[in-house]
This record gives C-alpha cells, structure tokens and sequence, in this order.
C-alpha cells in the first residue's frame, strides 16, 4: 500500500497553535501537516516520575489537541530517543518535508543537525525558522561583528533594530488550519508516557500585572509578578506578542525580556558557560562546597529569613520571586563559599521555568564568573535585603511557618563570611 505524502511540524519548546513562525509557513507546505511532539527520552530519563513540568507539557498539549480536533485533526504523540522516533517516521510516511523552529541550547543543536542528515538521507527537505527570540544568534552584534559580553551596549543595539521594525509581524496561523492533516491519533495520558501528576502546578499568566513592574518587582510578598516565565520557557505565548506589548507598557519589563536573549546569544556564542566560568579568570577561586551547609541551603534552614524563604517557595511551588533568587545565589557563592554550579543544578531541577541560557547566566553573574556580572566584592547582605524588601515580614512568615515560634539561627556570621568570600575570591583570580 502507497505511503500517504505528507509534511510534518515538529513542536518542541513553541506550544501554542497561534502565531508560530514555523507553523505558518508549514501550513502553506504542499501536503497535509501532521502536528508532531516527542517526549524524548533523553531528557525525560533523568527526570521524576512526577517532574511538574513534564506534566504542564502535558496539558498544553491537551489544549492543542483540542483545537486540532476542532477541524478534524489531532496530535501525533511520540515517546523515545528523537533520532529512533524519526527513523520510525520516515518507515511510516512518505514525508516531504519537516519544520520546526530553531533552537539555540547545545543539546538541541546536536539533535536537530542529526535529524537533518536523516532528513536528508530519505531526500526530505527540512525548513526550521526563528521563533522564541526576536533577535537570534549574530543579529546582535559589536561593529567588529563580534558577540556582545555587556548587557548594556547589547540592549541599547537591541532596541534600535526592534525600532526599525516595530511593531513585529504576528503570524496568522489560524486561517491556514484547514492544511492539517486529517487523522485521528490517540492522545495518551500522562501515565501512558511513564509520568504521574505533580502537587505542583504551573500558574496561568496575567499580562495585567506588569503595568506597574517597574513600581512593584522587587518586594516579593505583593505577589506582583506575571507568572510568565514557565509559558516563555515552553512557548506557550508568543515572544512577539509579549515585546510589541510591553514595548506599550512597561519598559523595565522590557528590559527583562532583552536580558533573556542576551543569556541566549551568550550561551549560543559561549557554549563553555555551561559547564566552565564564562570568565576563566575565575578558575581559581578555593570553593569550599561543604555538603551539609549545602543541604542546609537547599531545604531553608540557613537562619536568614529572605533565603529560607526563597527556598522553601521554590520547593513548595517551583516558582522564587526574582528579587529573592539574586539573595539565595549570592548567599551560596558568597556567604557559603560553594560553585554556582551546584546551586544552577538545585534550579534545573526544581524551577518550573528552567531555562538553560538563564539559569547559567543569572548564576554566573551572581557568583561573579560570568559576563556582566557582580563583581566578586559585592556580597548581598540578607539582612538589609529583607529590611528594603519585605520589611513587615509578610513574606518570610508565608513560607517560613515557624519564624515566630523558635527559628533558627544564622548558620554563619555575615560579616565573617563576607570577608572570607572576599579573601577567597581575591586569592583565587588568576592574573
């Protein structure tokens, strides 16, 4: 029996049916478009059977299936190591072409240049766009074409190119829907892909409460943030929707969308971050990364409110408020004296909107290894931060139940440890 031809787009981190770059120019493909996701195992394999993020992929999925239901179509579900996944594929249809929106992490790098020589090997064409940023790869660049390591400069570059542009194209999808491929494919659920449901769950969004951002971001017991950063991380809205938008409302939240390409084009141009100091001047810095100081960092009992705090947040609920996350990574480089690579592991696996670029960045800055980053005497006193911050306490009492009934003490002095980290760090840098 003949193959039916078809074209296939791959989801991947772009979970949303409405303008997705890829998707759009799939739609207008020559051939039926199966709608595609692999849970990939090697990826999954690492993770808990009840990884909360695994389950918000799972019911985003839901609502595209629903929607491609809607017009006679469904998702097509796959489980297993990509590369065998597309093997398997390419057995089962004659496919013409595959589309996907890039990606800029090393690991997705390698397995999308993989996927294109199997592509190739079967004469598929493979057509792959820009999507999760606005400003990709060598878009943003120094004169001498070199990559930014300032965040100031790579902004100030950034924002005169988004103006001759703006407003950004939104890509109309939904009129092309009729160019899906009409099937009906079983969904599975969640304990069919080898995962159970999580106590934690990933919040909707509110556009609402970034008006006033700029006036609120940094006192976390307002609870003013937009719960944005997971549905970012898994492309459940589109980041052109987001900038044309804030570029209307609020430009400290702008700032902080410029900060999350920036990190990207820094992984992208600087792979090494991900496992080695972005400044190699830092190599020699004496981490002392003793494992009980460190588990006491990782369950809240450090004795300073605003890291205790942050840390039971974020293992309650998978989110930390952004003001808060800066004082718990200074507190473990600086006060405790242990590599920003144990703490950057400790939020990829709790945090709901882990993101690779991010999450390495934002650590190296606060340990000072990284580009743009504090410098190695700045050491955030927790103190000083929870009197500017949460001066009523209302914050710390949230996570911290027994704050008034006998908590703990501070495990170390902050004055000691700051001068410790400082000596620490001023011995260690290589000249």
């Amino acid at each position: 029996m003949q193959k039916q031809t078809v074209s296939i787009f791959w989801f991947r981190r772009d979970l949303r049916l409405e303008d997705n770059v890829t998707l759009y120019h799939a739609l207008q493909s020559k051939y039926p478009v199966i709608p595609l996701f692999i849970f990939d195992t090697g990826i999954l394999n690492s993770l808990p059977k009840n990884d909360p993020r695994v389950g918000f992929i799972h019911v985003s999925l839901q609502k595209i299936n629903t929607k491609l239901n809607s017009v006679g179509s469904s998702l097509l579900i796959k489980k297993g190591a990509t590369i065998d996944v597309w093997e398997q594929l390419f057995q089962e249809f004659d496919i013409s072409a595959v589309f996907f929106n890039k990606d800029y992490e090393p690991y997705a790098i390698k397995r999308d240049l993989a996927i294109v020589a199997l592509a190739k090997e079967h004469n598929t064409l493979c057509f792959s766009f820009k999507d999760q940023v606005i400003f990709e790869e060598k878009e943003i660049t120094k004169s001498d074409g070199l990559s930014y390591t300032i965040y100031t400069p790579y902004k100030n570059k950034w924002l005169e190119r988004y103006k001759s542009m703006a407003p950004l194209v939104e890509y109309d999808t939904q009129n092309h829907f009729s160019s899906f491929h009409k099937n009906h494919f079983d969904f599975p659920n969640l304990q069919q892909i080898g995962f159970e449901e999580s106590n934690i769950k990933v919040q909707p969004h509110n556009l609402a409460q970034i008006t006033n951002y700029h006036e609120t971001r940094d006192f976390p017991a307002m609870d003013s943030t937009s719960y944005l950063s997971p549905h970012l991380r898994f492309g459940t809205v589109s980041i052109r929707k987001l900038v044309n938008w804030a570029v209307q409302k609020n430009d400290v939240f702008l700032s902080e969308l410029i900060w999350r390409e920036f990190f990207m084009q820094i992984l992208f141009s600087f792979p090494k971050v991900v496992s080695h100091n972005f400044k190699s001047a830092y190599d020699g810095v004496q981490w002392r990364n003793n494992e009980e100081d460190f588990k006491r960092w990782c369950t809240g009992t450090t004795g300073y409110p605003m890291v205790d705090a942050g840390m039971r947040q974020l293992n309650e609920t998978g989110y930390m408020h952004n003001r808060v996350r800066m004082v718990v990574a200074s507190f473990l480089c600086k006060h405790l004296l242990i590599n920003w690579q144990w703490g950057e592991a400790y939020f990829a696996e709790k945090l709901l909107d882990y993101d690779l670029s991010a999450n390495v960045g934002n650590w190296q800055w606060a340990a000072g290894t990284g580009c743009d980053a504090a410098p190695y005497f700045r050491v955030f006193n927790p103190d000083i931060q929870l009197k500017k911050f949460d001066e009523k306490g209302i914050y710390i009492r949230k996570w911290i139940t027994e704050f008034d009934l006998g908590y703990c003490e501070p495990m170390v002095d902050h004055t000691f440890a700051r001068d410790r980290a400082i000596a620490t760090y001023k011995a260690g840098i290589l000249k």
